[in-house]
Order: structure tokens, then sequence, then C-alpha cells
């Protein structure tokens, strides 16, 4: 008769130390980041609809774009003010969070 196989699964923990997740939990990181997504979603929706579709009137000095055109141009900056103020709005709400697990120990 054969010896049953023994399952093993691939783990990034370290025996003897509490699990990572458990940090990430205990700070509200999944929320944080979702609330980041949304507020940079939400401000570089925002910016990309006063620019192009100039809601306050056309912009001084409104110039041609050989490449991508206008629109083209400020999506790609859209999308690089969205990450960037997620990242920053989750750091934020992160840091406080690890603030008030301090403050209550």
């Amino acid at each position: 008769m054969l010896p049953e196989p023994v399952a093993t699964t691939v783990s990034d923990e370290v025996p003897g130390r509490p699990p990572q997740r458990g940090l990430a939990h205990a700070l509200h990181v999944p929320r944080n980041v979702k609330i980041g997504a949304i507020v940079g979603i939400g401000l570089a929706v925002v910016a990309y609809a006063f620019r192009v579709l100039e809601l306050f009137g056309p912009f001084v000095g409104t110039r041609e774009y050989p490449v991508l055109g206008p629109e083209g141009w400020f999506a790609v900056l859209a999308f690089v003010l969205a990450s960037s103020t997620a990242l920053l709005v989750a750091s934020l709400l992160t840091l406080v969070s690890a603030y008030r697990l301090v403050k209550d120990m």
C-alpha cells in the first residue's frame, strides 16, 4: 500500500508570525484603496470634463496637438491625475488608521 499524498500549499507567510493580511485588515487598507480610487476617478472625470468640454468657455491660448489631439492628451493626464490622487488618498487614510490603532493601544 502506498502512503497518502500530503497536501502542500505555497504561502508567503513566515511560520511563527501572524498572517500579514491581519495588518492590512487592521489598517482598513482595502476600504482605503476603494475610497482613494473613487476620489481619484471622480477628480479626473471632473478635470477632464472642464477642460475638454470647455464648461467655462474656451481656454485662452488653445493650441493644436499633432499626435493625439487635445482629448487624447488630456485623457492621459486624467489617468495620471486619477492614479496619483487615488494613491495619495489611500496612503493618507491608511496613515490615519495606523495613528488611531496606535493611539488605542
